[in-house]
C-alpha cells in the first residue's frame, strides 16, 4: 500500500508541477495568469488518445504532433486572450479573456471528443507493476523539463534574452530586444509544457475533457506553494501535493482528500503568501 500511495503520488505530483511550470513560463514573459495552463494538460491527453488510438499514427508521431498542437494553442492563447489586454493588466482583464477562452476548450472538447473518459493507449510494451509507465513517464518528463529549462535559461541567447523580460520588458524592450516575438516564443514553449504533462499523465488520470479545471487548481497549487517564478520550487510542490492528495486519499477518501488539500494550501499561503521559494516584496513607504 506504501509503495503504491507514493509511486502514485509521485507520478501525479510530476504533472502538477509540469503545469506549474506551464504557469511560471507564461507569467515570466506577460505577468499575465494564463488559466489556459491546466486545459493544455488535458488537450495533451485527448489528442495523444486521437492521434494515437483513433488516428492510428505511430507513438513518436502522435507524441510530436501533441506537442506541436500545444505549441499552436500557445501562440493563440498569446494573441487572442494576451495581448489585447496587456495595456490593462491593472485591471486584471486577463483573468476574463484567459477563463473565457479555457471554457471555450473545455466545451469545444467535450462536444468533439466525448463527455466521458476514455482509455488512454500504452506507449511503451512494458508490464504493469512499480515500474509501469503510468509511474515513471510523468517523473521522466517532468525531470528533463526542469533541466531542459535550466539549460535554456542559464546556456543559450535567447534563454537570456526570456530571463530578460520577465525581469524587466521595458529594459528589455530599450535594449532592441523583441519583446513581443519572445512573449509569443514563451507562450509556445508553455503550450508543449502543458500537453507534455497531460500526454505523459493520461494513462492515469484519461483522456477526459473534465481534467482541465482539476488541472487548472492542482496546477496552481505548486506554484503558490513553491512561489510564483520557481520553477524548482513548483516541482517540489507538485511532488509533495501528489504524496499529500494520495495519503489523504487512503486515510480520509473521496471529497475529504480535496477537502484537505484546501485546508493545507490555505494555511500555507497564510504563514508564507510568498510560497516556500519566493522571496517576500519589499515595498517603499
Amino acid at each position: 500500500m506504501l509503495v503504491s500511495i507514493v509511486s502514485y503520488g509521485l507520478a501525479l505530483g510530476a504533472v502538477y508541477a509540469l503545469i506549474g511550470i506551464t504557469y511560471n513560463v507564461m507569467f515570466a514573459a506577460s505577468r499575465v495568469f494564463s488559466f489556459t495552463a491546466g486545459m493544455t494538460g488535458m488537450l495533451g491527453g485527448v489528442l495523444g488518445a486521437l492521434f494515437i488510438d483513433r488516428l492510428g499514427m505511430p507513438v513518436i508521431v502522435g507524441f510530436v504532433a501533441t506537442l506541436a498542437a500545444g505549441a499552436v494553442l500557445g501562440i493563440i492563447t498569446e494573441i487572442l486572450t494576451v495581448r489585447p489586454v496587456l495595456k490593462s493588466l491593472d485591471q486584471h482583464l486577463y483573468v476574463l479573456s484567459t477563463l473565457a477562452f479555457a471554457l471555450m476548450i473545455q466545451q469545444l472538447t467535450a462536444i468533439e471528443w466525448s463527455t466521458e473518459p476514455q482509455p488512454f493507449p500504452r506507449l511503451l510494451p512494458i508490464g504493469p507493476g512499480l515500474f509501469d509507465q503510468q509511474f515513471w513517464l510523468p517523473m521522466v518528463a517532468c525531470a528533463a523539463t526542469i533541466v531542459g529549462l535550466e539549460w535554456l535559461y542559464r546556456r543559450t541567447l535567447i534563454g537570456r534574452a526570456f530571463l530578460a523580460i520577465a525581469e524587466d520588458n521595458y529594459a528589455a524592450r530599450a535594449l532592441g530586444l523583441p519583446e513581443q516575438r519572445l512573449r509569443i516564443a514563451s507562450y509556445a514553449l508553455a503550450g508543449v509544457i502543458g500537453t507534455l504533462a497531460g500526454f505523459t499523465g493520461a494513462e492515469m488520470m484519461l483522456a477526459y475533457f473534465g481534467n482541465g479545471p482539476l488541472l487548472n487548481f492542482y496546477g496552481f497549487v505548486p506554484v503558490a506553494l513553491g512561489g510564483m517564478g520557481s520553477n524548482r520550487g513548483a516541482v517540489v510542490g507538485g511532488l509533495a501535493l501528489g504524496l499529500f492528495q494520495q495519503t489523504a486519499n487512503f486515510l480520509v477518501g473521496g471529497i475529504f482528500a480535496s477537502v484537505a488539500v484546501f485546508v493545507v494550501f490555505i494555511v500555507v499561503l497564510l504563514a508564507r503568501p510568498e510560497g516556500f521559494a519566493g522571496a517576500a516584496t519589499a515595498r517603499r513607504v
